[in-house]
């Protein structure tokens, strides 16, 4: 029904607009009567065989919705009756900030792809915190996605990444360092080796003083070399990290079927989808390879079918997330990936 009805609808639409559509009309059928049990009875697929232990979280199915599609933590419930074995919100700044100018959301189907320059849109930390702590599901595993705000210099950029921390550290189970959005201006400068292990020390620090330490991620770009993927490990090794997220979108536009002043057309953004699926797994791979395992990677880019996400974890990854698979394969793709898996 989601791709013969559902989507054909959706995708008349803008596509930011289709986003907000879908999120009101969900919410709002989330409160009839039996609705909640209807989607789980639809999208659910339970079995003792999907369960996995990573980073000390106990995640009921590796299949997880990435950052970006609920940023502002409004559709946790909502989102927890269709299949989903965890939920990343964000990325959340620590000041409320609209994002860039719209149009900033572009559809590619004929590459199945999304072209995205949102510039972490979100209510703000404090916002984002309020909500979840008023969340009822509370066995959901929820992920905070954090990054700095649009004004904030790239010197001071921990101070920002340490504010949302702390905000957020009551109400989330992990956290993703978000430093790859090519949608930010100057943020993809703060992968560099220097300033990334400055960051992420700062933020350990908060985390490590705390009585229960949150599990801390970093997220990384598809567009790093090999040598910058090896910089990669020797700061999550020397900063104790818990892992990582592979990947984000990428900056590259090549071998795509649309033409190519169309894309030109829709700007600058991070592409995803798709076209991300071989370089997503081949960064996956790599990074599970050089560290001989030892570092849990959840996959993400690309992961459209049932076969997409069973090649990211025989690749090393330990969990996976959809996003744009999600938008043009609706939420059965949850329930027929944890099918092939057991």
């Amino acid at each position: 029904m989601y791709k013969s009805v559902v989507k054909p609808l959706l995708f008349k639409l803008d596509a930011e607009r289709a986003h907000h559509f879908v999120f009101d009309n969900l919410k709002r059928a989330a409160r009839l009567p039996g609705t909640g049990a209807l989607l789980r009875g639809l999208y659910n697929y339970q079995h003792p065989g999907l369960a996995r232990e990573v980073f000390g979280l106990k995640f009921p199915n590796p299949v997880g919705l990435a950052a970006g599609f609920d940023k502002n933590a409004v559709l946790t419930d909502e989102l927890a009756t269709l299949g989903f074995g965890f939920v990343e919100i964000g990325t959340v700044t620590p000041r409320p900030q609209p994002g860039n100018p719209t149009p900033r959301l572009f559809r590619l189907p004929q590459d199945a792809a999304l072209i995205n320059r949102m510039g972490f849109n979100n209510d703000g930390a404090a916002a984002v915190a309020a909500r979840l702590a008023r969340r009822q599901n509370r066995q959901l595993i929820i992920g905070g996605n954090i990054g700095k705000n649009k004004d904030t210099p790239n010197e001071r950029a921990a101070d920002d990444y340490v504010a949302a921390f702390e905000a957020l550290a009551e109400v989330v189970d992990y956290f993703v360092v978000n430093v790859s959005s090519p949608n930010t201006p100057g943020l993809r400068e703060l992968q560099d080796k220097k300033p990334l292990i400055n960051l992420l020390q700062q933020v350990q620090a908060v985390n490590l003083a705390r009585p229960t330490p949150r599990p801390l991620l970093l997220k990384i770009a598809p567009d790093l070399t090999d040598a910058q993927l090896d910089d990669i490990l020797e700061i999550a090794r020397e900063t104790q990290l818990s892992g990582l997220v592979a990947t984000n979108t990428t900056i590259s536009r090549a071998g795509l079927s649309t033409p190519t002043p169309t894309v030109a057309g829709y700007g600058a953004g991070g592409l995803s989808g798709r076209p991300l699926r071989a370089r997503a797994t081949e960064v996956i791979a790599y990074l599970h390879q050089k560290s001989q395992g030892g570092l849990p990677i959840i996959g993400a880019g690309g992961i459209h079918s049932a076969q997409d996400a069973l090649e990211k974890l025989a690749a090393g990854a330990a969990l996976v997330q959809l996003y744009t698979g999600f938008i043009y394969e609706g939420p059965g793709l949850v329930k027929r990936i944890n099918q092939a898996l057991v």
